[in-house]
């Protein structure tokens, strides 16, 4: 029931969808985003740490729901920061990392599913990055997508 709450207040404060023109990650998208992944996750009776980064990567908006360790937290920001350090999704890397041989020792390469690029509404640009923890890897991947989505972006280039 918290969660819900939380994701409702959330909901509230962020207004409507993102521009196309949009050119950058701004508080109020990157709780848009977070709103919809928490909303989702209720939806599924799950929980998770979510995070969101600009390009520059630095954490932007962030919640760790209800039975998530700081572990978690700092793994869905690892995810996000990966994004935007790599411009591909995390679930992406793991396919990367199993053709091409020291992929996976790169720096900020996460194998695990559950970091997924924003693009604006149009997918002309590259927003930032938004990141899931806590559930099983395909979860957490559908999470982000979904936080992304509701806040009227993309999760790929347009």
């Amino acid at each position: 029931m918290r969660n819900a709450l939380i994701a409702g207040a959330l909901a509230l404060t962020v207004g409507g969808p993102a521009s196309a023109q949009q050119t950058m990650l701004d508080a109020r998208t990157a709780q848009a985003i977070v709103a919809g992944c928490a909303a989702h996750a209720t939806a599924k009776k799950q929980g998770h740490a979510i995070a969101v980064v600009d390009l520059g990567g630095p954490l932007v908006a962030a919640l760790r729901m209800d039975g998530n360790g700081s572990g978690i937290m700092d793994f869905s920001i690892a995810k996000a920061k990966a994004v935007v350090a790599w411009g591909f999704s995390t679930a992406q890397m793991v396919e990367a990392a199993k053709g091409t041989p020291g992929f996976a020792q790169a720096p900020h390469v996460v194998t695990v599913a559950g970091g997924v690029p924003i693009f604006s509404a149009d997918g002309k640009t590259r927003l930032g990055g938004a990141g899931a923890s806590g559930e099983a890897p395909a979860d957490d991947a559908a999470c982000a997508a979904a936080g992304i989505t509701a806040a009227g972006l993309r999760q790929n280039r347009g």
